[in-house]
């Protein structure tokens, strides 16, 4: 009856969460990365100033005025939010121009409102007078070459008096007294068109409050002077440039000023330049500097492909997958199918629901979760498998009873796939805790993917499973269920076990040989460190014909660039990397390209400060460091600490080894391919966990064998298991590096070799330093105790019995 109401509740469960997940999927649209749908990212990092300290509040207020330039940019759909204390991200969808968009976000946009005293020569000098455009009403500037040009600022006084370049004037400068109001005062700003008198583009100007009087005094004090006086004038000024200097007209009366509270800035601007200079009026200035720190940049035509690229090979990666587990598992390979398409259901749904950015990376992490998933299935039907193979399963001595080997399958499997997700999650946890950007994506679902993986697998397949197990079909033909046979792998296994742990010093000094060419890979060729972690910028181009990497070389060389590395990208692509991050040392290169290659076109652009390529060197490490530590605390409590050294030092050998490959190979260490890297972490450890949970059985199950011959049982029983996940995994990684694209291969390439590797280490490096230790350190009693009896009574004096 028990058993009945468990079937229900899971049923229950499972028809819930496919159905909400189906609600989900199907009403709401996912949220698309703009690695994926092309845009702008833009790290900003407020700086102190002499006034003010970018602390955790000036930098909100920091996010509210940007968050108004954007909107007066109109773009869609932008997003802006605060990471850290002093960091705020910005991303533009569809903004293809960052010289553009970091300029006029991240413009300190300080506004103000002088009269002019005087003109000089120089910032210091005196000089005679010099006129410039007349205002009756609203007043109009003379031509400016930009909404916000004109020279450096000239010195500053103490009371905000300063000289400042004419631009109505070239070479002569305008004494300004202290500011007579601020932006602050302004209550919004638009950009117009006047086709009436024909003067263009201008912003209309209107002022809030005390605002309006202090521009009204500002200009009848003007009005007062004198017919060529400079005193005549009025300069606005934005960011110590003056970008206006109209002069009073004569039917301005003296001591009234222009009334009304609005005002008008002409200066012969184009349009995008006057809804710029609005946007920046209308958002107000930044009440700290911000710098530029990031800058990513991707193409609407290669996010198009990443997602074509990355949608073909999760199809090819499930499809191949599904193949080999229904034809090794059989019945129980359609039921797994079946679940690993609700998996992806429901992992899509989760990510939608929470409202998680879909990035490239985050893409991958659901493929790669699709690997998880089928090891659980894997983890149970393997063990099912071995209870149907016992003696005294049989029902009346006749038939073979299929429900209970699958119940106990199910059972005894859950250990082993609840540590291996642990582990991954841990190193999930990691990088969403330290990567940045699209790679902080990847942790997000193949989070999700893994908790996903343990509905799918533990809950559906076992749903589908016991409901098919009980049709009189199936009952009768038990060898279409897939747990009848054990396998060719295992048969073999059985009638030969392997006796590799006899041996396990020399397969020691195997793996330290490996090691060993590893760590002089990483010394002779060393680390290739994308700009992520050494700062620089990275351009990705496209040409409309063939592009000759060598002589696309010699063209960036001749530009000035000797330490560029230039590399092809396909047919018609290629990539130049630099230290210079300045916008116009890439326009440079990019029109030095364009003699070999004719007209290109930008398809990504990334740019790593130095100070960020520094910080984000020193999180890997950290991550890297946690991830150890972690999985050393996890797997102590676990198990015993001589166990969770061995998987330590197996996981530590793969990551050295996945290492010394990519700096033989010379591939780029960058924040994708540590994001692999975290991942290998997880798979090692999982692979590990699996089998040092059935030496633990084995050991609880006979303490007198000898460790060696139950290390080689413990081998020999989980191999069909890691074989079978490895294929799994292999099949979706290889789908990833063939058909994801440029930006998946590397990552696709250290996820192969680190499932490789992690295969090998479990078998020749965790079980013979598990043993080395075990030797050094036996069991104590109650460690191999069976779990029901590990807290009953203490064994008797001297008898070595366990009560």
């Amino acid at each position: 009856m028990s058993s009945r109401r468990a079937t229900l509740w899971r049923a229950l469960l499972a028809l819930a969460v496919v159905g909400v997940s189906l609600y989900v999927a199907l009403t709401t649209p996912a949220r698309l990365g703009l690695d994926l749908r092309g845009g702008t990212r833009i790290v900003l990092e407020t700086q102190d100033s002499p006034d003010v300290r970018a602390d955790a509040a000036a930098t909100d207020r920091a996010l509210e005025v940007l968050r108004r330039r954007v909107d007066g940019l109109g773009v869609a759909e932008p997003s802006l939010a605060r990471s850290g204390e002093r960091r705020i991200v910005v991303e533009l969808p569809g903004v293809q121009d960052p010289r553009k968009a970091a300029e006029v976000i991240g413009r300190t946009a300080q506004l103000t409102f002088h009269a002019v005293t005087a003109t000089a020569d120089g910032p210091t000098a005196e000089g005679p007078t010099a006129g410039g455009p007349t205002a009756d009403g609203p007043a109009t500037g003379g031509p400016t070459a930009s909404g916000a040009t004109g020279s450096p600022a000239g010195t500053r006084a103490a009371d905000g008096s300063r000289s400042l370049p004419d631009p109505d004037a070239p070479g002569r400068h305008l004494r300004l007294a202290p500011p007579a109001l601020t932006g602050d005062g302004v209550k919004g700003a638009e950009a117009v068109l006047d086709t009436r008198t024909g003067r263009g583009w201008s912003i209309d100007l209107s002022f809030r409050g005390s605002a309006a009087d202090a521009w009204a005094k500002l200009t009848g004090d003007a009005a007062c002077a004198g017919p060529g006086d400079p005193a005549r004038r009025v300069a606005i000024v934005l960011d110590d440039r003056i970008i206006s200097a109209p002069g009073i007209q004569d039917s301005v009366a003296c001591g009234h000023g222009i009334a009304g509270g609005s005002t008008q800035i002409t200066g012969g601007f184009s349009a995008d330049e006057a809804r710029d200079l609005a946007a920046l009026v209308e958002g107000g200035a930044l009440p700290v500097p911000v710098k530029a720190i990031e800058q990513s940049t991707v193409g609407p035509s290669l996010g198009a492909e990443a997602i074509r690229a990355s949608a073909l090979a999760a199809v090819t990666g499930l499809l191949c997958t599904a193949v080999f587990v229904i034809a090794v598992y059989r019945l129980l390979g359609v039921l797994a199918t079946v679940a690993l398409a609700l998996y992806g259901l429901i992992s899509y749904a989760a990510v939608v629901a929470l409202g998680a950015t879909l990035t490239l990376p985050g893409l991958a992490g659901f493929v790669l979760a699709i690997g998880i998933a089928v090891d659980a299935n894997v983890l149970v039907f393997e063990r099912a498998r071995e209870e149907y193979a016992k003696p005294g399963a049989r029902v009346a001595g006749r038939e073979r009873d299929l429900q209970r080997p699958l119940r106990t399958g199910f059972t005894k499997a859950w250990s082993a796939v609840a540590d291996s997700n642990v582990t991954t999650l841990l190193a999930a946890g990691l990088l969403f805790a330290f990567a940045t950007g699209p790679v902080k994506g990847f942790g997000v679902t193949l989070s999700i993917g893994v908790l996903a993986s343990m509905v799918s697998a533990m809950v559906i397949t076992r749903l589908l499973a016991e409901w098919a197990f009980g049709r009189p079909f199936v009952t009768r033909r038990p060898g279409l269920t897939g747990i009848a046979t054990t396998g060719r792998l295992r048969a073999r296994l059985t009638r030969r076990p392997p006796r590799l742990m006899r041996h396990r010093r020399r397969w020691l000094g195997v793996c330290a040989g490996l090691l060993l060419l590893a760590l002089s890979g990483i010394g002779v060729r060393g680390l290739d460190f994308g700009v992520e972690f050494t700062g620089g910028r990275v351009v990705q181009y496209t040409a409309a014909q063939h592009v000759d990497a060598d002589a696309a070389r010699a063209a960036v060389v001749r530009a000035g660039f000797p330490q560029a590395v230039v590399q092809s990208t396909g047919d018609a692509g290629v990539s130049v990397r630099t230290k210079e991050t300045g916008d116009d040392r890439q326009q440079q290169i990019r029109e030095a390209l364009t003699t070999v290659t004719g007209e290109v076109s930008v398809e990504r652009d990334d740019l790593i400060g130095p100070s960020l390529g520094s910080e984000l060197r020193t999180y890997a490490v950290i991550a890297l460091a946690l991830a150890v530590a972690a999985q050393l605390l996890y797997l102590t409590v676990r198990f015993r600490w001589t166990y969770a050294a061995a998987a330590v030092t197996a996981m530590t050998q793969d990551v050295l080894l996945v290492l010394g490959l990519f700096a033989w190979l010379g591939k780029p260490v960058d924040s994708v391919f540590l994001a692999a890297l975290l991942t290998v972490v997880g798979y090692s450890v999982n692979d590990t966990v699996v089998v040092l949970d059935r030496l633990r059985e084995l050991r609880r199950a006979h303490r007198t064998a000898d460790g060696a011959h139950l290390a080689d049982r413990a081998v020999a029983q989980t191999l069909p298991r890691t074989v079978n996940t490895g294929m799994g995994a292999l099949f979706v990684l290889a789908a990833l590096a063939c058909l994801g694209g440029d930006s998946l291969t590397d990552f696709s390439v250290a996820l192969l070799a680190g499932v490789l590797v992690g295969t090998g280490s479990t078998v020749f490096t965790a079980m013979p330093v598990t043993l080395l230790l075990q030797e050094r350190f036996p069991d104590r009693p109650q460690d191999t105790a069976p779990p029901g009896v590990r807290r009953a009574a203490r064994p008797r004096e001297h008898s070595g019995a366990v009560v």
